[in-house]
């Protein structure tokens, strides 16, 4: 074998040929289940898409690169599990574009941070992360206290409309409206956001502060809602835990 390998480097285009066909092997491995991912990934029945504000918060979390310190990715291992809970099912993130599984822990696992802490807890968190936790490396973000800039609310959802994601027309017609009564919880808005999204949303001023619409309460919104989506994850594993 080695003198094969030693006589096919002696043949330039010969070697160039074979790593073509040792890449394509490859490159078909992996990429020929993408053809059946609409077979082999059960959506979940109750899987809701982001509110329009959960949304806007998802995209200034990949503008500030959160995703390159925090995976959204719990393994069916037993430790993981014990720490983060139930293990990711790929149901759940069938509607992320892109999808921010991840792979790198710098700081701790998110896919079951939804309601883990108070909004309060984050907002001081991201503001001044040394003043929740003193032994943190993560960088402040207190610029998220300005307004949200709310031009492409509308065509994000649009956007996601096109691309499969269940968002309708009354839903991206109103994105902007919804996004504005998701913060402020006694808006006349309300009860036809929740008519959208269903009743399990949160709808709350993030920030504590209901007079303004901000970035940081776009990027609370969002972190409050991850792993809350289905609760297909949880039903699976008590299950597993039952049987």
């Amino acid at each position: 074998m080695l003198k094969l390998h030693y006589n096919l480097e002696k043949i330039s285009m010969g070697l160039v040929g074979a790593i073509i066909v040792v890449a394509s092997i490859g490159g078909l491995v992996e990429i020929a289940p993408l053809f059946t991912i609409d077979e082999t990934v059960e959506i979940p029945d109750d899987l809701r898409p982001h509110t329009p504000l959960e949304l806007a918060g998802r995209e200034i979390y990949i503008r500030e690169g959160c995703y390159a310190c925090h995976s959204q990715m719990v393994r069916s291992l037993a430790d993981e599990i014990d720490r983060y809970g139930p293990y990711s099912l790929a149901g759940e993130s069938a509607w992320d574009r892109p999808m921010l599984w991840g792979s790198k822990r710098t700081g701790p696992d998110l896919a079951r941070v939804g309601g883990k802490y108070s909004d309060a807890w984050h907002v001081a968190h991201l503001v001044d992360p040394r003043q929740v936790i003193p032994v943190s490396i993560m960088p402040a973000y207190p610029w998220l206290m300005r307004p949200l800039g709310t031009e492409l609310v509308e065509r994000n959802l649009a956007t996601l409309a096109g691309l499969g994601v269940p968002y309708d027309q009354d839903m991206i017609d109103n994105a902007l409206v919804d996004a504005r009564a998701q913060s402020q919880p006694d808006s006349d808005a309300t009860s036809d956001l929740i008519a959208r999204y269903g009743d399990d949303i949160a709808v709350r001023a993030f920030d504590g502060n209901p007079r303004q619409l901000t970035e940081m309460d776009a990027v609370v919104a969002y972190l409050q809602s991850i792993g809350t989506l289905t609760d297909a994850a949880k039903t699976i594993l008590s299950q597993e835990d039952g049987s």
